[in-house]
C-alpha cells in the first residue's frame, strides 16, 4: 500500500519538475521577431515634358518719371516766361522783342563740360538758319561777365550771350540742370525742350518744331 503511494507521489513530483523546467525554458526563450510587412513602393509616373517658355526679353527699364512728364518739365505748349537780362558786351537781351522769330534759348555755365561740346554745333545751326531768322540765345547762370566773355571767345560762339547773375531767370524757367534747352516759336510758345548733353539729332528735332517750313539736317 505504502509502496504504491510512494511510487505515485514520485511520478507526480517528476511531472511537476518537468512542468517547471518546461515553463522556465519557455520564459527564457527569446520572442520570435516578426518580419515587418513590406511597404509597397510607389513609383511616380514621369510627367510629360512641358514646352519651355520662349526666350522673352526683360521688360524695358523705365527711368524715374518726372511729375507731369516732359511737357511739364519744359513747359511745352505754354507761352515762354519773360526773359530780360544784360548781354555780354553791352546791351540787353529781351525775349519779347524777338516775337515773330524762332528762338532757341539755352541756360548754361562755362564750367559744364557739355557746353564745350554743344556750342560749336549750336553756332553751326545758327549760321545755317540765319535766313530763317533763327535766333540762338545762351544765358549764363551766376557767373561774371569777364568769365563768360572769355568762354565765348575761346569757344567761338557767334550768337548773343546773356547774364543771369542771381539765377532768378533760370529758376522761373525751371532750368533744373545746366545746360538746358528751350525752343520757342515765333508766337512765343515753347515747342520743345531738352536737358544738356545732347547731339545734333536732338537739336535738329527741336529746331523743326519752331521752324516747320525749314529743312533742318543734324
Amino acid at each position: 500500500m505504502w509502496s504504491r503511494v510512494a511510487v505515485l507521489a514520485g511520478l507526480l513530483a517528476g511531472v511537476a519538475v518537468a512542468a517547471l523546467v518546461l515553463g522556465g525554458v519557455l520564459l527564457l526563450a527569446p520572442e520570435p521577431v516578426s518580419s515587418p510587412t513590406p511597404v509597397p513602393t510607389i513609383v511616380a509616373s514621369p510627367r510629360p515634358s512641358e514646352p519651355s517658355a520662349p526666350d522673352t526679353p526683360p521688360p524695358p527699364t523705365v527711368a524715374p518719371s518726372i511729375v507731369g512728364g516732359e511737357g511739364a518739365l519744359f513747359h511745352i505748349g505754354e507761352p515762354a516766361l519773360p526773359l530780360v537780362v544784360p548781354q555780354v558786351g553791352g546791351g540787353t537781351i529781351d525775349l519779347a522783342a524777338l516775337r515773330g522769330q524762332p528762338v532757341w534759348v539755352t541756360f548754361m555755365g562755362t564750367y559744364c563740360p557739355p557746353c564745350y561740346e554743344e556750342f560749336p554745333v549750336m553756332s553751326r545751326f545758327a549760321a545755317q538758319h540765319e535766313e530763317d531768322e533763327l535766333v540762338v540765345l545762351a544765358i549764363d547762370v551766376r557767373e561774371d561777365e569777364g568769365t563768360v566773355a572769355t568762354f565765348a571767345r575761346e569757344i567761338g560762339a557767334i550768337f548773343p550771350m546773356g547774364l543771369d547773375a542771381d539765377g532768378s531767370v533760370a529758376r522761373e524757367w525751371g532750368a533744373v540742370a545746366l545746360p538746358v534747352h528751350f525752343w520757342v516759336d515765333s508766337e512765343g510758345v515753347i515747342r520743345d525742350g531738352a536737358l544738356g548733353g545732347i547731339g545734333p539729332d536732338v537739336m535738329a528735332r527741336g529746331l523743326r518744331t519752331i521752324m516747320p517750313g525749314a529743312i533742318v539736317e543734324p
